[in-house]
């Protein structure tokens, strides 16, 4: 496997991707499942599925869009998405989690129209749900080291306020953090990491990356700082040993990592149940 990493090009991509995505997803899962927003992945996943499909569709019928990647469509639609969940949860101030769901159903029906106007799947949208080694080019590599860099900046100097917000939204705003902004840069980060984890993980399965190695983390950590280097940690092992036992038993990418990631979220909880035996 390293040899074949040395000599082609693809699998340089896609490990190095995986391992930006392995950071990128947990880290900020962690505000997101301590903000009670952890279906947010699955909704933004499904809005950007349907930008996948409106940038296929439209490879048919504008020659000027004929080799356009469309990774680019899809990040514009989930950042459209997660701008219009922000919205929705300031209508509906009582019931703000109804702002997920609503857009999750809008995103599937839109994905459903489009690619029945490009008269079913073809084999880059379906590469596109379920993650594909071979599909991830230099181009998108380097828009995911653009992200990390952005994401990293971000959670390193929003820190404090991020971590206000997450555990006590009210306290915040009454500290005099600017909530509203940073909620909207943190809410466009997330948009982008799922749409750029689609080419390994694939649409489908990208929310588990976000939620499933931080479920594992916060069953053992004994802090919010552990937590996130052990939900970074976890989703550097699923993700690099899924690409790992995909590459030698030839079986897709993204469920790989996301069993991974189930068989550490099991072991995690059996450590603490002996843990907790012992004490």
């Amino acid at each position: 496997m390293i040899q074949g990493i040395l000599h082609y090009e693809f699998l340089q991509n896609a490990f190095l991707t995986g391992m930006l995505i392995g950071i990128l997803a947990p880290l900020l899962g962690v505000f997101i499942v301590v903000r009670r927003l952890s279906l947010i992945a699955d909704a933004l996943s499904h809005v950007t599925l349907a930008g996948i499909a409106a940038s296929l569709l439209l490879e048919r019928y504008v020659a000027a869009l004929t080799g356009l990647n469309p990774l680019y469509m899809g990040m514009v639609f989930s950042v459209g998405g997660a701008l219009f969940i922000e919205k929705l949860r300031g209508v509906y101030k009582h019931y703000q989690e109804l702002a997920i769901p609503i857009i999750l159903s809008g995103g599937i029906g839109l994905g459903v129209i489009f690619i029945s106007l490009a008269k079913g799947f073809n084999t880059d949208l379906f590469s596109y749900l379920f993650g594909s080694v071979s599909a991830v080019s230099r181009t998108d590599l380097w828009v995911i080291l653009v992200i990390s860099i952005a994401v990293v900046l971000a959670v390193v100097l929003l820190y404090k306020e991020l971590f206000l917000l997450s555990f006590d939204e009210e306290y915040a705003k009454a500290s005099g953090i600017a909530a509203k902004s940073i909620h909207f840069i943190f809410i466009i980060l997330v948009a982008l990491v799922i749409a750029a984890s689609m080419r390994i993980v694939g649409i489908l399965l990208v929310s588990s990356l976000m939620t499933l190695p931080v479920a594992a983390s916060i069953r053992i950590a004994k802090g919010f700082r552990q937590a996130i280097v052990l939900s970074v940690i976890f989703g550097e092992a699923s993700v690099l040993g899924g690409l790992s036992l995909a590459y030698y038993v030839d079986l897709a990418p993204g469920g790989t990592i996301v069993m991974l990631s189930v068989l550490i979220l099991i072991l995690a909880i059996f450590y603490k149940k002996i843990l907790v035996n012992k004490a």
